[in-house]
């Protein structure tokens, strides 16, 4: 099994933080284990349970708990499924299959099996962006629609992540500065929660180890087979994703797409909870 975190002190201290931070999960939720082939996935469930189906998967170095003030307006309308995804730094297992294969489909059919799922809809944000596309494209009967917000796999991707773990061996100074190439400047308005969160993602780059594999891109011809219908939300100033290139090939290959494109915004996107809700609430 991959060691995925620098040390057992740091993997208990980042799931002691991430329990007491899911504790404040700001609507009545329920949290399980799902077993799958690639060992046991953390989920939290919030939503009347005969509501729409609503699958949330974050992006790398990242958690469930990323989607909590999104999944809040979310479940209102949608049986919100928060999947912390497998060999990152939550509460699922720390397996890492190989991102250009089937596993990734596969560990979701199980998840989705074990969650009571034959059919949902999908929102991620980069990784989880790119789990969404390549399991509309292996399993297009089973996603609904697809939002993404810079989602890895169409554009192409930059050599930030060699340079944020290289950077990692130049103290805490180099994880602030990261964290502001990502995510932008704070927000001067950020809750205890979100304070809380982001100081959670701050030990996690330094405590964790991350993905080192290139995430793979979708082909022209996968792109123009996706069926669902599709939103993807991209930054103008994304350091991980090259969101010019996200944007051209969705034009050549989906010009059918919703593209909502924010020159001023980083690779972390907030504030798009509406839009991706008048999305996932469209007929057809």
């Amino acid at each position: 099994m991959v060691a995925i975190f620098k040390s057992d002190a740091a993997a208990a201290e980042i799931h002691a933080r991430y329990r007491e931070i899911l504790a404040q999960w700001p609507v009545a939720s329920t949290q399980s284990r799902v077993p799958t082939r690639q060992g046991e996935t953390f989920v939290v469930a919030c939503g009347a349970e005969d509501a729409p189906a609503l699958v949330l998967l974050h992006g790398s170095m990242s958690l469930a708990a990323t989607w909590m003030s999104d999944a809040a307006a979310w479940s209102a309308r949608f049986r919100v499924y928060a999947v912390d995804m497998i060999g990152e730094a939550g509460l699922s297992a720390p397996s890492r299959p190989p991102l250009a294969s089937e596993a990734y489909a596969l560990w979701l059919d199980d998840v989705m099996q074990g969650l009571g799922l034959t059919r949902a809809a999908f929102v991620g944000a980069s990784l989880g962006g790119w789990l969404a596309l390549d399991y509309a494209v292996r399993r297009p009967e089973r996603v609904e629609r697809i939002a993404a917000l810079c989602p890895a796999g169409i554009g192409r991707q930059k050599f930030f992540v060699l340079r944020a773990a290289l950077s990692m061996w130049l103290g805490p100074w180099a994880v602030g500065l990261i964290r502001r190439m990502v995510f932008g400047p704070p927000p001067a308005d950020l809750p205890p929660t979100g304070r809380a969160l982001m100081s959670l993602f701050d030990t996690i780059r330094r405590a964790f180890r991350p993905r080192m594999e290139r995430i793979p891109i979708l082909s022209d011809e996968a792109l123009r087979g996706l069926t669902s219908p599709l939103l993807v939300i991209a930054g103008g100033r994304d350091m991980t994703i090259d969101s010019n290139d996200t944007r051209r090939r969705l034009a050549h290959n989906i010009p059918g797409a919703d593209v909502l494109f924010l020159p001023r915004t980083h690779h972390y996107i907030p504030g798009q909870a509406e839009v991706i809700f008048r999305f996932l609430g469209k007929e057809g």
